[in-house]
């Protein structure tokens, strides 16, 4: 059965359909890159056709981390209304010749969720704006797991409300870095997963060496391992692994 999350809504008022997120990460067995070259060939083609195959209302986006990180070589960005749709894709991956050769060393799950410090700051964004994802407008991707400390928690909210004003409004300072928030409160290890869209990682760098400077990063427990993907075609991924 598939699994779909609506967010309650006043009687009359359409109600927002939240979107599942994942974040998988792929690693190829150097064993595959001694095949022959011909079964090479067919797996390639094999796998690239997989993604040709768009599911309607399913996001998924590929990125490379071939030479940026040692433990992953591509990154499937994937949204949806429903988890099945993961777990879908995933069993066809499963079933490839290449899937044989694949492990995935990190895979995050999230949920959209809107976030309850914006509206002071950020009046303009409708609730449908901050639990629908519309991604890949950019060349990077800069991804993370997230977790707070518990005392942030234990503060009042009047105090957090205070401390993530400050924080939002320096992330106003980088127009060009676009922020994608997922929540994964009882679905994953982390409490968040922080996804930065930009153009300029240069932009991205000096984001978040301000944010050091903020109070909110006092109450930071965790922020690793990040992760740096270049938005890239499964094909030209394939090229550069083999």
């Amino acid at each position: 059965m598939t699994q779909t999350h609506t967010a309650a809504a006043p009687t009359g008022v359409a109600a927002i359909q939240r979107q599942f997120v994942n974040f998988a990460f792929f690693k190829l067995d150097p064993a595959f890159r001694r095949l022959e070259r011909g079964e090479k060939a067919a797996a390639r083609e094999e796998f690239v056709r997989l993604f040709e195959q768009h599911k309607p209302g399913v996001i998924c986006l590929s990125y490379s981390t071939v030479g940026l990180r040692p433990d992953a070589d591509f990154l499937l960005w994937r949204i949806s209304l429903s988890s099945d749709d993961f777990q879908a894709q995933s069993a066809a991956i499963n079933k490839t010749r290449l899937g044989g050769y694949l492990t995935t060393p990190h895979s995050m799950v999230a949920m959209t969720k809107r976030s309850m410090y914006i509206d002071k700051v950020d009046p303009f964004h409708t609730a449908e704006s901050r639990t629908h994802i519309i991604p890949g407008k950019r060349k990077f991707l800069f991804v993370y797991p997230f977790v707070k400390t518990r005392e942030w928690y234990l503060l009042p909210l009047e105090k957090r409300q205070e401390i993530m004003d400050g924080h939002i409004k320096v992330g106003n300072e980088f127009p060009s870095v676009k922020l994608n928030t997922t929540y994964s409160f009882g679905l994953d290890d982390q409490e968040f997963v922080v996804a930065f869209e930009t153009d300029e990682p240069k932009d991205f760098l000096d984001l978040v060496m301000k944010l050091r400077e903020t109070q909110s990063s006092k109450y930071t427990l965790r922020d690793t391992p990040i992760f740096t993907c270049v938005q890239t075609s499964m094909a030209d991924i394939l090229d550069q692994l083999f």
